[in-house]
């Protein structure tokens, strides 16, 4: 029997297990800093309370390029990508009145079998090897989970697990619960532990962490539904979004499988009663025909506009929809907590495999924080800007009607499709004033939703080119820092030699004749594991012990 007290809690359990790193949670966004941390060599144990395989309520749709680029670093973008609608069903998005009704307008995105020969697509010609994927989320966790259980050296999942408390005590943290089935109670000990339990975070309230903001901005009543000859019968052409422009019932529609399941979304401005919501007639209204449909599932949700205070405490961190929840626009919910992963995963490696210094641990609410409050200021202003009045008369057949039509179209069209393809929202974001970054004088670009200038600024994301041989850069760095090198007259021995006597895991990629450069104005640039630069130069640092120490946090 051990027993542990802080002053004010008593832990007694038979057994403790002790491992460095615990998640609690295993939806994508804890399943993905999983895999990343034990990617590092460092043992790692997710506890999730639904069971294995279990698929969630159909939620996020849309997988973000960055998002792909950190499942391709992971090795299962490809399973992703080849998961969800069929190859050849298109993943447009079309403003319109009904599915029975009137187009308004239409955002022409490739399906899986045109994704990468997009030209001439609104969502088309990105810098990267891993453009974005559009699949619900009841059909992706299952694959993250099975690469997780399969594929992943260090990693144990246990499903079917309630935690039911998170103790920091000196420097380790307690996690108790009890397994669902058997009702056993069990205690793990950890190094760190990461909260990835979603909104209602039972961690961050542990804590005491609050979420700040506006947590009443729209609502919606999500129904699931069956209805196989939607696809067939709907006089709009198949898409894989639809922004139903109706002012009985603005909603959206979202095709799952292409086949007749659907999740439909109606929109209020006020939270109606889950009990006495006429459900049947909202998903008839948005639809537009009395097409023969089943209702699978319910599930009321709210626009939020929330970011956590503090985004740790005692060793324990909070990502994901725990640390910061906002409007489902740009498809930037799910995605943004990836983000939240790749940028803490190698952090928590590091520490633990000793190359780095604890306070390493303090850049992840530095960096991610301000990033976090940009995204949702873009989400917000999205918002603001499509939230029309729709006339009474637009689907009229008169000249008054067309020309409601008309002026609508034109203007989400103008204002709201750049949301779907926000090439500035994945790479154009950049980490400023952080301590392990060694910045220049250099300013990094500006970017908006829709536009990205590829850039070397340290804070940025590293540009993406594709090496002679017709390999990605992604794939050629190295799974620790990586030093670029674009000219073979610089001396690399010195840095090398003072990496391998810090025991710094530092590779180097000799890019010189090797691919298309001339987005690189500099000749050395350092990544970082997350692919976001750490330092530029056009020379070695005298001291290049210096730099190596402050960007693992050493000097931070």
């Amino acid at each position: 029997m051990t027993s542990l007290q802080d002053g004010s809690t008593t832990i007694k359990q038979q057994k403790i297990s002790k491992v460095p790193v615990l998640v609690v949670g295993g939806g994508p966004v804890g399943l993905t800093l999983a895999m990343d941390i034990a990617s590092h060599g460092v043992e790692t144990i997710v506890l999730e309370k639904r069971a294995a395989m279990e698929a969630p309520d159909p939620r996020c749709n849309h997988v973000s390029a960055r998002t792909m680029e950190v499942f391709r670093r992971l090795g299962f973008a490809e399973k992703v990508r080849n998961t969800g609608l069929p190859a050849d069903y298109p993943h447009d998005v079309s403003y319109t009145t009904s599915l029975f009704g009137y187009e308004l307008g239409r955002v022409k995105i490739p399906s899986r079998a045109n994704r990468f020969n997009d030209a001439g697509y609104a969502d088309g010609g990105w810098p990267t090897p891993e453009p974005p994927h559009r699949i619900n989320q009841s059909f992706m966790e299952p694959v993250l989970f099975k690469h997780a259980s399969e594929n992943v050296d260090k990693l144990t999942i246990i499903s079917n697990f309630q935690v039911t408390d998170v103790n920091p005590v000196d420097e380790k943290v307690y996690v108790t619960g009890h397994d669902l089935v058997t009702g056993e109670a069990s205690t793990f000990e950890a190094s760190y532990v990461a909260g990835c339990d979603g909104a209602s975070s039972m961690v961050r309230k542990t804590l005491g962490i609050e979420l700040q903001g506006d947590d009443n901005l729209m609502h919606s009543m999500m129904a699931s539904i069956t209805a196989p000859d939607l696809l067939s019968k709907a006089t709009c052409n198949p898409a894989w979004m639809y922004w139903v422009m109706n002012p009985k019932q603005p909603g959206c529609v979202i095709a799952l499988d292409g086949k007749d399941k659907w999740v439909v979304n109606a929109f209020s401005s006020t939270q109606p009663d889950p009990d006495t919501f006429d459900w049947k007639g909202a998903v008839r209204t948005i639809i537009g025909d009395d097409v023969e449909f089943t209702i699978e599932a319910k599930k009321p949700w709210s626009g939020r506009r929330l970011v956590a205070d503090k985004f740790s405490k005692d060793h324990v961190f909070i990502l994901g929809d725990a640390a910061h929840n906002w409007l489902p626009m740009a498809g930037y919910g799910m995605n943004a907590g990836i983000a939240d992963a790749a940028n803490l995963a190698w952090k928590i490696a590091a520490v633990v495999n000793g190359w780095a210094d604890k306070k390493l641990l303090d850049t992840f609410q530095n960096e991610r924080q301000p990033i976090l409050g940009q995204v949702s200021s873009i989400a917000m202003i999205i918002r603001k800007k499509n939230n029309l009045q729709l006339p009474d008369y637009i689907e009229e057949e008169s000249e008054r009607g067309q020309a409601a039509r008309e002026e609508t179209g034109q203007f989400m069209m103008e204002t709201d499709s750049a949301q779907f393809a926000c090439i500035g929202l994945n790479f154009g974001y950049f980490y400023e004033q952080s301590p392990v970054i060694a910045y220049d004088t250099s300013t990094p670009p500006t970017y908006t939703l829709g536009s990205y200038t590829p850039s070397t600024s340290p804070g940025c994301r590293v540009p993406h080119v594709w090496m002679n041989d017709g390999a990605s850069l992604f794939d050629k760095l190295g799974p620790e820092y990586t030093l670029l090198c674009l000219d073979n007259a610089i001396d690399l021995s010195m840095i090398e030699q003072v990496a391998e006597n810090m025991k710094f895991p530092l590779s180097v990629l000799n890019l010189q004749g090797k691919a298309n450069t001339t987005v690189f104005d500099v000749p050395l640039v350092l990544v970082r594991p997350d692919q976001h630069i750490a330092w530029r130069g056009t020379q070695l640092p005298s001291d290049p012990k210096v730099l190596l120490n402050q960007v693992c946090g050493f000097n931070a």
